[in-house]
């Protein structure tokens, strides 16, 4: 049954709505040159509000890893996601010491890049149209995809029943298309969730 992730979270009416629409997973971005980026300090802050029943995923990109060690020891995130130049090697070292499963992100242009994601040592991947355009992929390169993934990119309440029938992921996850004026809308947060949970039962 497909997950929901809402990504980008960054005030505490934020995490109001997330509590009332209890999604799966919600993410904080620690990307400094996003604009939805959180410090450390605040995230700990919205971590406290969020409900226990909901995963909060750090979001990086080519992040230190005794940063991200920090987060999860502290509890402020449960799981990591990698948008970065992350390669198999770091993954390895991340989890020497970060115990929380990792997600890593890859920007999808052809089947080739369905590949290499394929080989990603991450417990998950996140198939992407990259770069936070808000605009899908062409999904059909996703193929006879081996792995579960999160599907990204483009997703809005329109169009996510008919990509969950379609390709049946494990997760979906939005973020720009929840959005109004730079910041999240309920309204925009609610039929996204109602879409995806339509969407699964439709699938079974």
């Amino acid at each position: 049954m497909t997950k929901i992730k809402l990504c980008g979270l960054t005030r505490m009416q934020d995490i109001a709505y997330a509590n009332e629409l209890m999604p799966d997973y919600i993410g904080f971005v620690f990307a400094p040159k996003s604009k939805r980026y959180v410090s450390f300090a605040d995230a700990e802050e919205l971590r406290k509000g969020l409900g226990k029943n909901i995963v909060p995923v750090g979001v990086f990109s080519d992040e230190r890893i005794f940063n991200i060690e920090y987060l999860a020891g502290c509890g402020i995130i449960a799981a990591v996601q990698l948008h970065g130049h992350e390669d198999n090697g770091y993954i390895r070292n991340l989890r020497r010491t970060v115990k929380c499963p990792v997600i890593q992100a890859f920007r999808i242009e052809s089947g080739g890049d369905i590949k290499r994601a394929e080989q990603s040592e991450a417990d998950h991947i996140l198939l992407d149209s990259g770069g936070g355009t808000g605009r899908p992929f062409d999904h059909s390169v996703i193929g006879k995809i081996k792995r579960e993934f999160f599907l990204a990119g483009g997703l809005d309440s329109r169009n996510v029943r008919e990509v969950i029938e379609k390709y049946r992921p494990y997760a979906v996850d939005a973020s720009s298309s929840l959005e109004t004026d730079g910041v999240k809308d309920r309204e925009k947060m609610a039929a996204f969730v109602r879409a995806v949970r339509q969407g699964r039962e439709e699938a079974k």
